[in-house]
């Protein structure tokens, strides 16, 4: 039986946090979710149950909105100032099932450029 593409999905994105569960050593885990419109990131404290920190391109006023590659500089940045604020520097980076490209790799390399170490 073949799989959805939203199931193959949900599949890549349970064995990436498996294999960042036994890597992160307590750290809080910065997870991306990209939609056709949107960009979100989240800085998640998963021992707690906790979300740390979050931005998304659907925040008015700051940066563009949308889901283009300058959204998601925006929102990695902001989502990094965030978390820097509360403290939180050394994070895990979720990419979620999606490949490691394009917007994605955008929002990555805005936080760390920000001052988030991954």
């Amino acid at each position: 039986m073949a799989l959805s593409p939203r199931e193959q999905l949900a599949r890549r994105a349970q064995r990436n946090r498996t294999r960042l569960r036994k890597l992160s050593n307590g750290r809080p885990r910065l997870s991306v979710f990209r939609s056709d419109k949107n960009i979100y990131a989240q800085v998640i404290d998963d021992a707690n149950g906790v979300t740390i920190a979050a931005a998304s391109s659907l925040e008015g006023g700051k940066g563009k909105a949308g889901a283009d590659q300058a959204a998601a500089t925006e929102v990695g940045k902001l989502v990094a100032q965030r978390a820097i604020e509360k403290g939180v520097k050394d994070v895990v980076f979720d990419r979620g099932g999606y490949i490691y490209h394009g917007r994605v790799k955008a929002l990555a390399e805005a936080a760390r450029e920000a001052g988030l170490n991954f």
